[in-house]
């Protein structure tokens, strides 16, 4: 492949596949790389619910749902106080729409509107997923797609290892095997989908230091490549200290429970047996406050009701099946099994049905509609966890990479590799935030290349 000439390379085969396929559809010859050998079930596209969240599209139409960009864009200010890059945000909403449609019009994606319950900061159903709500369903959809089409080549593992510029544009890329085998590829256009630095410990401890001692779950190549190619190039970057955390991973199976637990009406207690937070707010902020409790641990509490909705999810059926849930028939009794002060935890759970039946506030400050615990319960232990960082490089609205405020001709950045529209720490993270700026960055930046390819 030695000087070999595509119009577009994608460095990362998660949501950067969008990029490729939709380039290649616009008639540009792609090429892909990843370091991971296993990214089909290694990387953070791969791991996530599959949710896309999308304005004013047909499902929404059909479902009777109101929702616009300009609701979108109001959310994502209001979920970061204001502190999100509104261009962004807006660039992302508008695309959101034609994305899910391309999607599912041109690559045949099955996607439903999930309406069965709502993150935490949407003010309407406008998460689309598709059937198990797991992303390596998703991804393993673009990799098959992207095999299939003539002008698309798929190259892993191999990694992106810099980017050449003449007279300040993208000319080239040398990209490298794990044994240190190099090639050099020439190309006016280049996405770093890489993911951002959480596998990276020094990093997230120099940027995130709230997380540093969570467990990661993510792709153990998101190193912040994105960020040293950047960096060479002069490239700006934002937001190193935004997050997405989560306080529902499974403490047995390292497998993600799920937020809709919570959502239909589970509570959390930490190893006192008591409640320490309103769980509404949102699983990425819960995550430090979770770490932060004694032991860094808690469980939630469930009942068969929720046991049963939650089913909808590839990963809780997986939690299910790998012996995490912990089942009683009283809330004594659920105590015994978890080792928690009987009267602490019976207390909490008689409080929590009260105020979900309206007949009490309650006492972390809850006011979410949701379903009233009842006997009999099924836990499952938690512990935190960072699962990808939400700052990179600064890019504009058609996903370029930006110096001193201007684009890098044909340098463009999606997913955690770029900045995003989570604001600062974790408490901005709107669920789909993570997935619509690696699909949608993605999309944005094909259509660029598209574009420039045609003139």
């Amino acid at each position: 492949m030695d000087g070999a000439d595509f119009d577009l390379v994608v460095a990362g085969a998660g949501g950067g596949l969008v990029a490729a396929l939709r380039a290649a559809e616009l008639g540009a010859t792609v090429l892909v790389v990843d370091a991971d050998e296993h990214f089909t079930r290694g990387n953070n596209t791969s791991m996530c619910t599959a949710m896309i969240p999308a304005a004013g599209t047909r499902w929404q139409h059909d479902a009777g749902v109101d929702d616009s960009v300009e609701r979108f864009v109001a959310d994502i200010e209001h979920k970061t106080e204001g502190t999100a890059d509104r261009t962004l945000a807006r660039a992302l909403a508008r695309a959101s729409a034609p994305l899910v449609t391309w999607l599912a019009d041109e690559q045949a994606l099955d996607l439903e509107l999930v309406t069965d319950f709502r993150y935490p900061g949407h003010s309407a159903d406008r998460c689309h997923t598709i059937t198990g709500r797991h992303g390596s369903r998703l991804l393993r959809h673009l990799v098959r797609r992207a095999h299939d089409h003539p002008a698309i080549e798929v190259i892993a593992p191999m990694s992106l290892e810099s980017v050449h510029t003449t007279d300040g544009a993208v000319s080239g890329v040398d990209i490298a095997t794990p044994d240190g085998n190099r090639e050099k590829v020439s190309t006016s256009s280049v996405l770093l989908a890489t993911n951002g630095f959480g596998a990276d410990p020094n990093l997230v401890r120099r940027w995130i230091p709230e997380i540093a001692e969570a467990e990661y779950h993510g792709g153990r190549f998101s190193r912040g490549d994105a960020l040293r190619i950047g960096a060479e190039l002069g490239a700006d970057v934002g937001y190193l200290d935004a997050y997405q955390g989560h306080a529902a991973l499974s403490a047995r199976s390292r497998t993600l429970v799920g937020w809709a637990t919570v959502l239909h009406g589970g509570i959390i207690v930490n190893v006192e047996g008591t409640r320490f937070a309103a769980e509404s707010g949102g699983y990425s902020e819960f995550a430090a406050i979770l770490a932060a409790q004694p032991e860094a641990k808690g469980w939630i509490v469930v009942d068969q009701h929720i046991e049963n909705l939650c089913m909808a999810f590839d990963d809780f059926r997986a939690v299910s099946d790998d012996g995490s849930l912990v089942r009683a028939d009283t809330a004594e009794d659920l105590a015994a099994r978890l080792d928690l002060p009987a009267n602490a935890l019976e207390n909490e759970l008689d409080a929590a049905r009260r105020s979900a039946l309206g007949q009490e506030p309650d006492r972390q400050g809850r006011t979410d509609e949701r379903h009233p615990l009842a006997a009999p319960y099924v836990a499952i232990a938690i512990t935190p966890a960072l699962f990808h960082t939400q700052g990179g490089l600064a890019v504009d609205e058609h996903a370029r990479v930006l110096a001193e405020g201007a684009p890098i001709p044909g340098l463009y950045a999606s997913g955690g590799a770029a900045t995003g529209v989570s604001g600062h720490g974790a408490s901005g993270y709107l669920a789909g935030n993570g997935l619509i700026a690696a699909l949608g960055l993605a999309y944005l930046a094909a259509e660029h290349v598209g574009r420039t390819h045609s003139a």
